[in-house]
Order: C-alpha cells, then sequence, then structure tokens
C-alpha cells in the first residue's frame, strides 16, 4: 500500500531531493541560468538594502544584540525571493556537489554551473548598486543611511585573509543548511520558515556572503568615488576602501570560504550519510 503524507520530507528524502535539483540546474540551458543568475544577485542585493537601511540608527537606540537580530531577520528577504521566486544563487548552488559526488553531473558541469552562476549574480547585484546610488537612496535620513553603507564596506575590506575565509565558511555552512532545509517543505510557508533562523544567525553573527558583498561593498565604493564630498563629510578614514582591497581582501577569500563551507561542510557530509554507496 502506497503511503500518503502531508508532512515534511524526511532527511534521506530530503538528500535525493538535493540530488535531483542539483543535477536539474547543471542541465539547464546557459541563458536561462545566466538570466536566473541575474535575478538572484539583485535579490540578495534587495536584501542587503533592507538590512543597511534596518541598521541605520538603531545602534543608538536599541542594544547590539537586537540591532544584529533584526538586520539578520530582513535580510532573509533575499534568500526567501531567491527560493521561492525561482533563481540561481553561487552558495547555494554549492549543494549540487551532493549530485556531483554521486556521478550524476560532471565537474565540468558543475563548475560551468558556479561560473555562470557567480558571474551573473555579480552584473545582478552591481545593476542594484548603481540604481541604488542614482536614486540618491543612501542620502536618506539626513546622509546616516549613505554613512552606515561606507561603515559596512570600509569594514568588510579589513580583513586578514584567513579571517574572511573563516568568516566565508561559517556563513555558507548556514546559507546550505537553510536551502537544505527547504528541500523538507511543502508548502510555500515552509520554506520561508526554514529560510529565517539560519539566515538571521549568519548576518547577526557577522558571517561573510560573497554575493552580499557584491553589493555592500561596491555601494561604498560607489559612494566613496562619484559622491566624494559626501564621502569627505562623513569623516570616515576611507584610504583602505578600495576595488583592490574589495577584491583581495573580502572577495577572493571570502568566495573560498564560501565554497568549503557549503561544498564540504553541508553536500559532501549529507552525501556521505544518506547518498553514499554502501556494500551490502
Amino acid at each position: 500500500m502506497t503511503e500518503i503524507r502531508i508532512d515534511a520530507l524526511l532527511p534521506a528524502e530530503m538528500a535525493r531531493r538535493a540530488e535531483y535539483i542539483g543535477e536539474r540546474k547543471a542541465e539547464s540551458p546557459t541563458l536561462q541560468v545566466f538570466a536566473l543568475s541575474l535575478m538572484a544577485g539583485a535579490f540578495i542585493a534587495f536584501g542587503a538594502i533592507f538590512a543597511t537601511t534596518t541598521a541605520t540608527g538603531a545602534a543608538g537606540v536599541l542594544s547590539y544584540g537586537v540591532t544584529k537580530l533584526l538586520v539578520g531577520l530582513v535580510f532573509c528577504l533575499g534568500l526567501v525571493l531567491v527560493i521561492v521566486g525561482g533563481a540561481e544563487l553561487f552558495t547555494g548552488n554549492n549543494l549540487i556537489v551532493m549530485a556531483w559526488a554521486g556521478g550524476k553531473v560532471s565537474t565540468k558541469s558543475l563548475l560551468k554551473n558556479w561560473g555562470i552562476v557567480y558571474i551573473g549574480n555579480f552584473i545582478g547585484s552591481i545593476v542594484i548598486v548603481g540604481l541604488i546610488f542614482a536614486s540618491k537612496q543612501y542620502l536618506g535620513a539626513n546622509g546616516e543611511i549613505g554613512i552606515t553603507a561606507l561603515k559596512i564596506a570600509n569594514g568588510k575590506v579589513a580583513f586578514g585573509f584567513w579571517q574572511a575565509l573563516s568568516l566565508g565558511i561559517l556563513c555558507n555552512i548556514l546559507v546550505c543548511l537553510a536551502v537544505w532545509l527547504t528541500f523538507s517543505a511543502r508548502s510555500t510557508v515552509d520554506k520561508i520558515a526554514a529560510i529565517i533562523f539560519p539566515i538571521t544567525a549568519f548576518v547577526a553573527a557577522g558571517f561573510e556572503h560573497s554575493v552580499a558583498n557584491m553589493y555592500f561593498i561596491p555601494i561604498g565604493l560607489t559612494i566613496k568615488d562619484l559622491d566624494p564630498a559626501f564621502a569627505a563629510s562623513t569623516g570616515l578614514d576611507l584610504s583602505g576602501l578600495t576595488w583592490g582591497a574589495f577584491i583581495v581582501n573580502n572577495l577572493i577569500p571570502v568566495t573560498i570560504g564560501n565554497i568549503l563551507g557549503g561544498s564540504i561542510f553541508v553536500a559532501a557530509i549529507y552525501w556521505m550519510i544518506f547518498l553514499r554507496p554502501t556494500a551490502e
């Protein structure tokens, strides 16, 4: 007799679903993957904009922990849009390793997907950076939003390599766990509920997400370079905030960390537990 259930999928079933989804992602047409990756870059940028706005002025009213909690909570918008709306996010696609480990996806297809999605995420993020700068949204709250954006960007380029790498690993463990939990979902509400706590945790803890940083740091750089009068008026020391520092101090080590965190600590471990062939 066939069992009919309406409750959430069990972990072993989630693993098979993750493997199937990974296989489908790797087989998707290039243009479709690229278009969806542009959307994901924009969606994560919207979460970053929401987080920056929420953080503005909160430190003077709320405690550190409550401020971080609220910022993390609103940032969840980005992954909710990606998962529910449908988009291709580089960090989440590290879970394709589950299909790759089982031989369902070739190394070439895996790296091709990651490369296309990473580039698309970056372009999508930069488009939103341009629109935010053109809209002068950063001048809101008497320029406090722009000051918050500059402080965030300035802080992110000050990491050492190993610190950024470690923060990237920790971040994508939680991001991929959030995506992993959505594989158990039967409804949209289930998916959103699965996303909230892991994503809020990574943001509140100050971990580093490569795609989010494709917005957080370029918006600070754009304000500094294209509105130098405003940047100078903040009194912040922005000498270390450069495009070179963005790439070398943050994006490269954080991206490597994200790959390690998602691919090894989530995808590979769950594959070994639930999907690895075993001798009878």
